[in-house]
């Protein structure tokens, strides 16, 4: 039901045939990969002792991040989630991550040891 409101804005029912619904989701544009600032960090806290790569800073709709993240599990051969707006991938894949990256023309960084 709450789903319901959020998408229409409280309307349910309307008899004007010219109506249309107001949605208050939050569109993003799309950003060009050029413009992205992703950040790539290895993170060894929080995971039983392993290591994973965190890429933060991706801008876009939900639907692209996972794509992005569907796109590094597959080049790297590796398990990995999105999570809080950023993408996990299991292992320390930093380079690796980065070289897919700039193929994929993203602005990508290096942060941390």
């Amino acid at each position: 039901m709450s789903k319901f409101k959020k998408i229409k804005n409280g309307v349910v029912y309307s008899t004007n045939l010219n109506f249309q619904y107001e949605t208050n989701e939050d569109q993003i544009n799309f950003i060009d990969p050029k413009n992205q600032k992703l950040t790539i960090h290895i993170e060894k806290k929080n995971r039983n002792g392993k290591t994973a790569t965190l890429i933060k800073g991706f801008i876009g709709s939900k639907e692209d991040l996972k794509n992005l993240c569907k796109l590094l599990q597959k080049k790297c051969s590796s398990g990995g989630t999105v999570k809080n707006n950023s993408i996990i991938i299991q292992g320390n894949l930093r380079e690796k991550i980065i070289g897919i990256l700039e193929k994929e023309n993203y602005n990508c960084k290096r942060v941390g040891g």
